[in-house]
């Protein structure tokens, strides 16, 4: 296996320029409608960012050597090739889906996930806004290493995906031509996933292509104007915080808790899921009148 460049390494002076080109343009030409910036909260997206990166080393000790494993036992093998590449490409992007799907969908992953949307704004700076807990995907790229695809080329496709993503967060391009918007994650796309109204949830997952919601039946086309965050929104800054909120709410949800079948709902359904309530038990009848 070739050595193949730390795409994410390499895109951080884009990055820097494009968010710093963002942040001149709202000072130009300001927009009262979008969220724009906020010195506190690009801080602690900023922050977020830095931190993952140091997070994302220690857990990928324990997932490289998983990996590993696993492509020793297969006796599959993907040559890196000119044209094998873009396959890699497209089945890491549909694993992508279906991970981000899950982390939306399932309240312990959501836990980590949470975090990417914390923010109320929505810029580029929102894009840096990364878990501390990634251990979390691991699992769901399994079949490509199962397949004979080599953990640095997983490794390179997932940082090719990361970078893409990082120019739709933002509200200074509006909509792209008709094909670019229907088989590409968009700024429009990402807008409707990243939005809190109700007709918005749970929806837009695809992370180059946004194919894979439109043949799964997640897509939702922009249409009012998205407005950013969490349905319960937290008020606190503090990067410890923004990294575990929703674990702590886990365990506390987790000790009130009246049963171990809730405890599991807790933990494994939705992040607004409640125990279903007992039917009110039916008022005795009454006897007649003498």
């Amino acid at each position: 296996m070739p050595n193949l460049p730390d795409v994410v390494l390499w895109s951080v002076p884009a990055f820097v320029l494009l968010t710093v080109v963002e942040i001149v343009s709202y000072r130009l030409h300001p927009d009262e409608d979008a969220a724009g910036y906020e010195v506190r909260d690009a801080a602690t997206s900023i922050t977020m960012g830095l931190g993952s990166l140091f997070f994302d080393f220690l857990w990928k000790i324990p997932i490289v050597a998983i990996y590993s494993a696993v492509y020793e036992l297969t006796p599959l093998r993907v040559p890196l090739l000119w044209w094998t590449l873009p396959l890699m490409l497209l089945g890491q992007d549909f694993f992508y889906y279906w991970s981000h799907r899950g982390h939306h969908v399932i309240r312990i992953l959501w836990a980590c996930h949470v975090v990417h949307h914390s923010s109320r704004k929505f810029n580029l700076s929102t894009a840096l806004r990364q878990p501390w807990t990634s251990w979390t995907s691991w699992p769901f790229y399994l079949p490509l290493i199962a397949l004979g695809v080599h953990p640095a080329a997983v490794a390179f496709c997932s940082s090719v995906n990361l970078v893409y993503q990082f120019w739709i967060h933002t509200e200074r391009i509006g909509r792209l031509p008709r094909p670019v918007e229907y088989v590409f994650n968009t700024p429009s796309h990402h807008r409707v996933h990243h939005a809190s109204q109700g007709g918005y949830l749970d929806r837009n997952f695809g992370g180059i292509l946004i194919v894979w919601d439109r043949l799964f039946g997640s897509f939702v086309p922009e249409t009012e104007r998205p407005v950013f965050g969490l349905t319960k929104n937290i008020t606190t800054h503090n990067p410890l915080r923004v990294a575990t909120h929703e674990y702590a709410a886990i365990a506390r949800d987790l000790r009130a808790a009246s049963s171990w079948r809730e405890r599991l709902g807790r933990v494994v359904r939705g992040p607004g899921w409640q125990p279903p309530t007992e039917a009110a038990a039916p008022a005795p009848a009454t006897e007649p009148a003498p």
